[in-house]
């Protein structure tokens, strides 16, 4: 369907501050974090945290506002969307792929320097039957309540969605809350050897995800507490559902070879 205002179904965006702000936050946390790690300051990652919120905030209102209530997300630019959310995705497998490759290069033929074992010789990797496993389950059953909601939003019950969303956001809160428990208790540092590296570096990135997923379903649960979304019109909650799946999956890799295989 076209716009009232063009003779073609595409959204040509108006000017907007957003992608300047965002790379400006972007330089500033770069600076920011190699100014607190050389001179232990936090001042200026706390202005680029400040910067980030503000651009995301600004930016994701004025998409609410195209899609919501202008009706500029026709079919076609959702089409767009969608697959623009596709290549991001596949984009992050690719990012933590990388993570795992670092690892089995170092797993499957360890260095003479570590003793040629897996674990290295006096690090105590965690046990995958306690909070691993607990984070595994907690993580899982939240992929499952956001396709309760999904499939809710789809049969038109804004109830059941609204519940099956918010329990997602509380299961996402409490694995991250397991997580910063496991790393307190962390017989190892990412400083020791390349086992500690491997494994704080991509459960951190992950941890990380989890977090920016959180946030996404957030937003989301308050979009469609204010009616943002339709059983036919609703690609806002779809991509925060494809994304909380790719971390989903991404964590299961992660428990099965780290956590368990690696051990």
């Amino acid at each position: 369907m076209a716009s009232h205002f063009n003779h073609h179904p595409f959204h040509l965006v108006n000017m907007s501050p957003w992608p300047l702000t965002g790379a400006i936050s972007a330089l500033l946390l770069t600076t920011g974090l190699i100014k607190w790690f050389h001179l232990f300051n936090p001042n200026l990652l706390f202005l680029s945290f400040f910067s980030i919120f503000l651009t995301m905030f600004q930016w994701w209102r004025d998409m609410t506002r195209e899609g919501t209530f202008q009706g500029a997300h026709t079919k076609l630019v959702m089409k767009g969307l969608r697959w623009g959310m596709i290549l991001f995705i596949i984009s992050e497998v690719l990012f933590f792929f990388a993570f795992f490759w670092a690892f089995f290069h170092s797993s499957l033929t360890p260095a003479v320097e570590m003793g040629i074992l897996w674990p290295p010789m006096g690090i105590k990797p965690f046990n995958p039957f306690q909070i691993p496993l607990l984070n595994t389950t907690v993580l899982l059953s939240s992929g499952a309540t956001i396709t309760w909601a999904h499939h809710s939003l789809m049969n038109s019950s804004h109830h059941g969605a609204l519940q099956g969303l918010g329990v997602s956001v509380i299961l996402g809160l409490y694995f991250t809350a397991l997580q910063a428990y496991e790393y307190s208790e962390a017989p190892f540092s990412i400083a020791d050897s390349v086992y500690g590296t491997t494994f704080f570096v991509t459960t951190g990135f992950h941890g990380l995800h989890v977090l920016i997923g959180t946030t996404f379903l957030s937003i989301t649960w308050f979009r469609l507490y204010n009616w943002h979304f339709s059983a036919d019109h609703h690609f806002g909650f779809e991509a925060a559902a494809w994304y909380w799946h790719f971390v989903d999956v991404v964590w299961l890799f992660l428990y099965l070879l780290i956590y368990w295989w690696g051990n």
